[in-house]
Protein backbone atom coordinates (compact mmCIF):
# COMPACT_ATOMS: atom_id res chain seq x y z
CA UNK A 1 0.00 0.00 0.00
CA UNK A 2 1.12 3.47 -0.82
CA UNK A 3 0.04 6.49 1.10
CA UNK A 4 -2.88 7.12 3.72
CA UNK A 5 -6.48 7.15 2.02
CA UNK A 6 -8.90 6.05 4.13
CA UNK A 7 -10.55 3.73 1.78
CA UNK A 8 -7.49 1.80 1.21
CA UNK A 9 -6.44 1.66 4.86
CA UNK A 10 -10.25 0.31 5.39
CA UNK A 11 -9.46 -2.84 2.78
CA UNK A 12 -6.11 -3.81 4.01
CA UNK A 13 -7.41 -4.09 7.49
CA UNK A 14 -10.27 -5.59 6.69
CA UNK A 15 -7.74 -7.94 4.51
CA UNK A 16 -5.57 -8.71 7.22
CA UNK A 17 -8.30 -9.65 10.00
CA UNK A 18 -10.09 -11.84 7.28
CA UNK A 19 -6.38 -13.67 6.87
CA UNK A 20 -5.70 -13.95 10.11
CA UNK A 21 -8.93 -15.85 10.43
CA UNK A 22 -8.83 -17.66 7.75
CA UNK A 23 -5.10 -19.40 8.88
CA UNK A 24 -3.67 -17.36 5.69
CA UNK A 25 -0.36 -15.61 6.26
CA UNK A 26 -0.78 -11.83 5.41
CA UNK A 27 2.30 -9.59 5.24
CA UNK A 28 2.06 -5.75 4.29
CA UNK A 29 4.67 -3.21 2.81
CA UNK A 30 4.13 0.09 3.26
CA UNK A 31 5.45 2.83 1.18
CA UNK A 32 4.99 6.42 2.65
CA UNK A 33 3.74 8.53 -0.05
CA UNK A 34 3.97 11.76 1.90
CA UNK A 35 7.61 13.67 3.12
CA UNK A 36 10.21 11.04 2.67
CA UNK A 37 14.02 11.60 2.33
CA UNK A 38 15.96 9.47 -0.89
CA UNK A 39 19.67 9.25 -0.51
CA UNK A 40 20.98 9.25 -4.21
CA UNK A 41 24.39 8.45 -4.70
CA UNK A 42 25.68 11.58 -2.30
CA UNK A 43 22.70 13.72 -2.58
CA UNK A 44 20.15 13.26 -0.01
CA UNK A 45 16.65 14.92 -1.22
CA UNK A 46 13.06 15.36 0.20
CA UNK A 47 10.11 15.40 -1.17
CA UNK A 48 6.84 16.10 -0.60
CA UNK A 49 4.29 13.49 -2.47
CA UNK A 50 4.06 12.16 -6.08
CA UNK A 51 3.12 15.88 -6.84
CA UNK A 52 6.58 16.94 -7.12
CA UNK A 53 9.17 18.02 -5.03
CA UNK A 54 9.26 21.78 -2.89
CA UNK A 55 9.19 23.70 -5.33
CA UNK A 56 8.34 21.61 -8.46
CA UNK A 57 10.70 19.26 -8.20
CA UNK A 58 11.63 16.71 -10.71
CA UNK A 59 9.50 13.66 -11.47
CA UNK A 60 12.26 11.45 -11.50
CA UNK A 61 11.81 11.37 -7.63
CA UNK A 62 8.59 9.87 -8.03
CA UNK A 63 9.91 7.09 -10.34
CA UNK A 64 12.74 6.09 -7.27
CA UNK A 65 9.37 5.07 -5.06
CA UNK A 66 7.86 3.67 -8.22
CA UNK A 67 11.05 1.74 -8.47
CA UNK A 68 11.51 0.85 -5.18
CA UNK A 69 7.93 -0.59 -5.23
CA UNK A 70 8.97 -2.71 -8.40
CA UNK A 71 11.51 -3.98 -6.33
CA UNK A 72 9.63 -5.31 -4.25
CA UNK A 73 6.83 -7.18 -6.23
CA UNK A 74 10.10 -8.49 -8.07
CA UNK A 75 11.36 -9.65 -4.44
CA UNK A 76 7.59 -11.32 -3.88
CA UNK A 77 7.38 -13.29 -6.91
CA UNK A 78 11.11 -15.11 -6.67
CA UNK A 79 10.06 -16.05 -2.86
CA UNK A 80 8.84 -19.50 -2.88
CA UNK A 81 6.06 -19.12 0.39
CA UNK A 82 4.07 -16.34 -1.41
CA UNK A 83 1.11 -17.87 -3.28
CA UNK A 84 -0.08 -14.04 -3.68
CA UNK A 85 0.78 -10.59 -4.44
CA UNK A 86 -1.63 -7.60 -4.69
CA UNK A 87 -1.09 -4.04 -4.55
CA UNK A 88 -3.65 -1.79 -2.78
CA UNK A 89 -5.50 0.46 -5.51
CA UNK A 90 -5.84 3.52 -6.11
CA UNK A 91 -2.18 4.90 -6.04
CA UNK A 92 -1.71 8.64 -4.58
CA UNK A 93 -0.55 10.94 -6.38
CA UNK A 94 -0.05 11.44 -10.11
CA UNK A 95 2.77 10.52 -11.41
CA UNK A 96 2.71 6.53 -9.99
CA UNK A 97 2.36 4.08 -12.66
CA UNK A 98 -0.60 1.34 -11.46
CA UNK A 99 -0.47 -0.55 -14.18
CA UNK A 100 3.52 -0.96 -14.75
CA UNK A 101 3.55 -2.15 -10.95
CA UNK A 102 0.98 -4.71 -11.58
CA UNK A 103 2.09 -5.90 -15.01
CA UNK A 104 5.59 -7.15 -12.93
CA UNK A 105 3.55 -9.28 -10.72
CA UNK A 106 3.72 -12.78 -11.73
CA UNK A 107 0.32 -13.75 -13.04
CA UNK A 108 0.18 -16.91 -11.24
CA UNK A 109 0.39 -14.80 -8.15
CA UNK A 110 -2.13 -12.07 -9.22
CA UNK A 111 -5.03 -12.66 -6.78
CA UNK A 112 -6.52 -9.45 -7.95
CA UNK A 113 -6.49 -10.79 -11.68
CA UNK A 114 -5.05 -7.62 -13.11
CA UNK A 115 -2.06 -8.90 -15.04
CA UNK A 116 -2.89 -8.22 -18.77
CA UNK A 117 -3.00 -12.33 -19.06
CA UNK A 118 -5.87 -12.92 -16.76
CA UNK A 119 -7.46 -9.66 -17.96
CA UNK A 120 -6.87 -11.29 -21.49
CA UNK A 121 -8.27 -14.76 -20.64
CA UNK A 122 -11.37 -13.05 -19.14
CA UNK A 123 -12.24 -10.70 -22.48
CA UNK A 124 -11.95 -14.25 -24.59
CA UNK A 125 -15.27 -15.86 -25.50
CA UNK A 126 -15.48 -19.29 -23.88
CA UNK A 127 -12.19 -18.66 -21.51
CA UNK A 128 -12.05 -17.79 -18.16
CA UNK A 129 -8.79 -16.55 -16.51
CA UNK A 130 -8.39 -18.80 -12.97
CA UNK A 131 -7.81 -15.95 -11.11
CA UNK A 132 -10.20 -13.27 -11.59
CA UNK A 133 -10.50 -9.82 -10.56
CA UNK A 134 -11.85 -10.30 -6.64
CA UNK A 135 -15.07 -7.64 -6.74
CA UNK A 136 -16.78 -9.00 -10.19
CA UNK A 137 -16.04 -12.49 -8.52
CA UNK A 138 -17.65 -11.58 -5.46
CA UNK A 139 -20.49 -9.71 -7.34
CA UNK A 140 -20.90 -12.92 -9.66
CA UNK A 141 -20.84 -15.35 -6.57
CA UNK A 142 -23.74 -12.98 -4.50
CA UNK A 143 -25.93 -12.72 -7.67
CA UNK A 144 -25.88 -16.57 -8.01
CA UNK A 145 -26.25 -17.13 -4.29
CA UNK A 146 -29.85 -15.10 -4.93
CA UNK A 147 -30.58 -17.22 -7.74
CA UNK A 148 -30.94 -13.85 -10.26
CA UNK A 149 -31.95 -14.96 -13.47
CA UNK A 150 -29.06 -13.31 -15.90
CA UNK A 151 -29.24 -14.89 -18.80
CA UNK A 152 -31.11 -12.48 -21.89
CA UNK A 153 -31.70 -9.83 -19.01
CA UNK A 154 -30.15 -5.91 -19.27
CA UNK A 155 -27.30 -4.96 -16.69
CA UNK A 156 -26.11 -1.78 -16.61
CA UNK A 157 -22.40 -1.20 -15.38
CA UNK A 158 -21.60 2.27 -14.03
CA UNK A 159 -18.25 2.47 -14.20
CA UNK A 160 -15.57 1.08 -16.58
CA UNK A 161 -12.15 0.73 -14.31
CA UNK A 162 -10.19 -2.41 -14.83
CA UNK A 163 -10.73 -3.17 -11.32
CA UNK A 164 -14.45 -3.90 -11.04
CA UNK A 165 -16.49 -1.65 -14.32
CA UNK A 166 -15.12 -3.51 -17.22
CA UNK A 167 -14.33 -7.27 -15.40
CA UNK A 168 -17.73 -7.26 -14.13
CA UNK A 169 -19.14 -6.51 -18.00
CA UNK A 170 -17.25 -9.13 -19.29
CA UNK A 171 -17.95 -11.63 -17.02
CA UNK A 172 -22.02 -10.79 -17.20
CA UNK A 173 -21.42 -11.15 -20.81
CA UNK A 174 -20.09 -14.68 -20.25
CA UNK A 175 -23.71 -15.28 -18.43
CA UNK A 176 -25.40 -14.09 -21.83
CA UNK A 177 -26.61 -11.08 -20.60
CA UNK A 178 -27.01 -8.32 -22.82
CA UNK A 179 -24.02 -5.21 -20.85
CA UNK A 180 -24.57 -1.09 -21.52
CA UNK A 181 -21.29 -0.05 -19.79
CA UNK A 182 -21.90 3.34 -18.61
CA UNK A 183 -19.06 5.94 -17.53
CA UNK A 184 -18.16 9.56 -16.34
CA UNK A 185 -18.88 10.59 -20.56
CA UNK A 186 -22.48 8.80 -21.00
CA UNK A 187 -24.87 11.50 -21.76
CA UNK A 188 -28.37 11.04 -19.67
CA UNK A 189 -27.04 8.07 -17.42
CA UNK A 190 -31.04 7.86 -16.45
CA UNK A 191 -32.24 6.80 -19.26
CA UNK A 192 -29.60 3.94 -19.22
CA UNK A 193 -30.48 2.77 -15.40
CA UNK A 194 -34.17 2.59 -16.07
CA UNK A 195 -33.64 -0.38 -18.41
CA UNK A 196 -32.19 -2.66 -16.58
CA UNK A 197 -32.38 -5.22 -14.55
CA UNK A 198 -29.48 -5.24 -13.18
CA UNK A 199 -27.54 -2.26 -11.84
CA UNK A 200 -23.65 -2.56 -11.01
CA UNK A 201 -22.65 1.27 -9.41
CA UNK A 202 -18.85 1.69 -9.74
CA UNK A 203 -18.16 4.75 -9.96
CA UNK A 204 -16.93 6.40 -6.74
CA UNK A 205 -19.85 9.30 -6.29
CA UNK A 206 -21.62 9.40 -3.55
CA UNK A 207 -25.37 8.74 -3.58
CA UNK A 208 -25.19 9.00 -7.30
CA UNK A 209 -28.04 6.25 -8.57
CA UNK A 210 -31.32 7.61 -7.12
CA UNK A 211 -34.64 5.64 -6.28
CA UNK A 212 -36.35 7.32 -9.66
CA UNK A 213 -33.98 5.69 -11.62
CA UNK A 214 -34.33 2.29 -10.96
CA UNK A 215 -36.55 -0.61 -12.97
CA UNK A 216 -38.99 -1.84 -10.07
CA UNK A 217 -37.98 -4.86 -9.04
CA UNK A 218 -34.26 -4.25 -10.30
CA UNK A 219 -31.31 -5.54 -8.56
CA UNK A 220 -29.05 -3.24 -7.89
CA UNK A 221 -25.34 -3.88 -6.48
CA UNK A 222 -23.50 -0.90 -4.70
CA UNK A 223 -19.74 -1.19 -5.42
CA UNK A 224 -18.88 2.10 -3.78
CA UNK A 225 -17.00 3.34 -1.17
CA UNK A 226 -17.07 6.83 -0.25
CA UNK A 227 -16.08 8.58 2.72
CA UNK A 228 -18.08 11.66 3.23
CA UNK A 229 -17.98 13.85 6.25
CA UNK A 230 -21.30 13.95 8.04
CA UNK A 231 -23.82 16.79 8.18
CA UNK A 232 -26.93 15.20 9.62
CA UNK A 233 -27.19 13.10 6.66
CA UNK A 234 -30.34 11.37 6.21
CA UNK A 235 -29.71 9.05 4.16
CA UNK A 236 -27.71 6.25 5.52
CA UNK A 237 -24.39 5.26 7.50
CA UNK A 238 -23.20 6.18 10.89
CA UNK A 239 -20.28 8.91 11.30
CA UNK A 240 -17.22 7.67 12.57
CA UNK A 241 -14.73 9.10 15.26
CA UNK A 242 -13.44 11.94 12.51
CA UNK A 243 -16.74 12.85 11.57
CA UNK A 244 -16.81 11.00 8.32
CA UNK A 245 -18.75 8.08 7.20
CA UNK A 246 -18.83 5.21 4.79
CA UNK A 247 -21.73 5.53 2.14
CA UNK A 248 -21.95 3.90 -1.83
CA UNK A 249 -22.85 5.31 -5.00
CA UNK A 250 -26.54 4.09 -4.52
CA UNK A 251 -28.62 6.35 -2.20
CA UNK A 252 -29.76 3.48 -0.61
CA UNK A 253 -33.30 4.20 1.39
CA UNK A 254 -34.22 5.46 -1.93
CA UNK A 255 -33.34 2.51 -3.98
CA UNK A 256 -34.66 0.09 -1.29
CA UNK A 257 -37.95 1.48 -2.34
CA UNK A 258 -38.03 0.50 -5.67
CA UNK A 259 -35.51 -2.07 -6.72
CA UNK A 260 -36.47 -6.10 -5.95
CA UNK A 261 -33.10 -6.63 -3.96
CA UNK A 262 -30.06 -3.80 -3.15
CA UNK A 263 -26.77 -4.06 -1.30
CA UNK A 264 -25.76 -1.92 1.59
CA UNK A 265 -22.55 0.16 2.12
CA UNK A 266 -21.12 -1.40 4.11
CA UNK A 267 -21.39 -4.90 4.66
CA UNK A 268 -22.64 -5.75 0.68
CA UNK A 269 -20.17 -6.13 -1.65
CA UNK A 270 -16.85 -5.28 0.99
CA UNK A 271 -17.16 -8.88 2.49
CA UNK A 272 -17.81 -10.45 -0.99
CA UNK A 273 -14.59 -8.94 -2.34
CA UNK A 274 -12.72 -9.94 0.36
CA UNK A 275 -14.09 -13.67 0.45
CA UNK A 276 -12.80 -13.60 -3.04
CA UNK A 277 -9.17 -12.63 -2.46
CA UNK A 278 -8.93 -15.27 -0.07
CA UNK A 279 -10.51 -18.09 -2.69
CA UNK A 280 -8.06 -16.59 -4.89
CA UNK A 281 -5.21 -17.45 -2.26
CA UNK A 282 -6.27 -20.65 -2.06
CA UNK A 283 -6.47 -21.18 -6.09
CA UNK A 284 -2.89 -19.82 -6.32
CA UNK A 285 -1.84 -21.62 -3.71
CA UNK A 286 -2.96 -25.41 -5.07
CA UNK A 287 -2.03 -24.12 -8.71
CA UNK A 288 1.66 -23.82 -6.78
CA UNK A 289 1.32 -27.07 -5.07
CA UNK A 290 0.15 -29.20 -8.26
CA UNK A 291 3.09 -27.49 -10.02
CA UNK A 292 5.33 -28.73 -7.97
CA UNK A 293 4.08 -32.12 -7.97
CA UNK A 294 4.92 -31.89 -11.60
CA UNK A 295 8.23 -30.70 -11.30
CA UNK A 296 7.22 -27.50 -13.18
CA UNK A 297 8.78 -24.14 -11.13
Amino acid sequence: MVGDRKDSALYVRNKNSACRRSGIRSENFLFDEGVSQVRWGCWEVEWHGCGGSRGGGPSWLCLLLQDAIVQKVEQLNEDPDIDGILVQLPLPGTQLNAQQIIDRIRHDKDVDGLHPFNAGELAMRGRYPYLIPCTAKGILALLDEQHTPLRGKTAVIIGRSNLVGNPVSMLLQKRDATTILCHSKTVDLPRYVRQADVVVAACGQPYLVRGEWLKPGATVIDVGINFVRDVNDEFHGDANADGFKLVGDVNFLEAREVAGAVTPVPGGVGPMTIAMLLHNVVEAFKRRMDNRKKGVL
